[in-house]
């Protein structure tokens, strides 16, 4: 506990130096300069809103992983469960609001309808791995390439297009008062709820995680499988439990990304998920399976996928469009590099038979 409080605390002083010498610069550097424009579109608070919005369901996808290989099972198919939970939940919302629903329940029931589904392809995947005892690892790519080529192709049946119309968004949540704090106020109290959620879950599952007796059954499954069995708690059933929390919360990363910021299910290329859940894969390994920690790897990430829609707009760097993409993904490789080694589940990966 007090090692996390501490290595905490010094994400939290290098953050604020960091935001402290960014607004010296802000005051140095002229505005017309090229340096001052760039120093300004960090500083807005419309930037640090983005991050927040973008981070959601790289830091979801990140807490589901989590969960699912803290048990001893290898899940590198979340990002196929981002793109089903996505589709699924605008498909949900435009059958709900043609049904005669309102438009603010139609997204609610989607939402629903997106962890749903996701919870029901974690479920497929935890047949077969713990179960059949397939490869953990090949059972979560097929995951991912069959999500990959179902929704879009499920988008063009129902929509004759890969791209799904839009509908509404859930918008953003003002908390009276504490929105009026400034610059804090608006980036934090006036926010999506999709946001609000990330920022309770992380502390949540870090709790369940650590204090609870189901997290104490989660991290025993994934360090020592035959211990648990001693003490007579069924490893497959926990390793299942693990697997499905891990469908719930990428469920909500997939549904909420969608329906809190797009309005629409994009199903070309790599689909709007776009590789998120990869992301998440990484914020985790980063974070060193603390759930806290894992967040701020999806902030970080998500701090360079919205600055990279800022710089664009500067016409003054004269840079093409395609380096300011693949921005969030040399930092991903930068991290990878620097980042200290992560301690992964003794058991990550063994399968487990109760009866042995």
């Amino acid at each position: 506990m007090n090692q996390t409080l501490r290595r905490g605390g010094k994400w939290l002083l290098a953050g604020l130096g960091l935001l402290a010498a960014l607004v010296l610069a802000s005051v140095v550097l002229p505005d017309e300069s090229t340096s001052g424009q760039v120093l300004d579109a960090l500083l807005d608070t419309g930037y640090a809103s983005a991050v927040l919005r973008v981070a959601v369901p790289v830091a979801f996808a990140a807490m589901g992983g989590i969960f699912a290989e803290k048990t001893g099972i290898i899940n590198i198919g979340i990002e196929g469960f981002l793109i089903l939970s996505a589709l699924s939940s605008i498909v949900a919302v435009v059958r709900f609001t043609e049904a005669g629903v309102s438009p603010r329940m139609a997204l609610w029931l989607g939402f629903v309808v997106g962890i749903l589904v996701s919870v029901g392809a974690a479920a497929a995947f935890a047949v077969f791995v713990i179960r059949y005892q397939s490869n953990q690892v090949i059972a979560g790519l097929a995951v991912w390439l069959v999500a990959l080529g179902a929704a879009p192709f499920a988008s063009l049946v129902l929509y004759e297009s890969v791209n799904s119309p839009s509908v509404g968004t859930f918008g953003t949540w003002e908390i009276p008062l504490l929105s009026e704090i400034p610059a804090v106020g608006p980036v934090l109290f006036d926010a999506s709820p999709m946001v609000y959620l990330m920022l309770i879950s992380a502390p949540i599952c870090w709790y369940t995680l650590r204090s609870t007796r189901l997290g104490r059954y989660i991290r025993a499954a994934g360090e020592n499988p035959r211990a648990l069995d001693t003490a007579g708690v069924s490893v497959s059933r926990t390793r299942y439990i693990g697997v499905l929390l891990s469908g719930v919360l990428c469920g909500i990363g997939g549904a909420g990304f969608t329906l809190g910021q797009l309005g629409r299910f994009v199903g070309a290329g790599e689909t709007s998920i776009g590789g998120r859940g990869f992301l998440g894969i990484v914020a985790y390994l980063f974070g060193n399976y603390n759930p806290i920690y894992s967040v701020g790897g999806a902030l970080l990430f998500g701090s360079f996928d919205a600055l990279q829609f800022r710089l664009q707009q500067i016409s003054a760097l004269d840079v093409p469009r395609p380096i300011f993409r693949i921005l969030p993904f040399v930092i991903v490789i930068l991290v990878l590099m620097f980042v200290k080694r992560t301690r992964i589940p003794a058991a990550l990966g063994e399968h487990y038979d109760d009866e042995e």
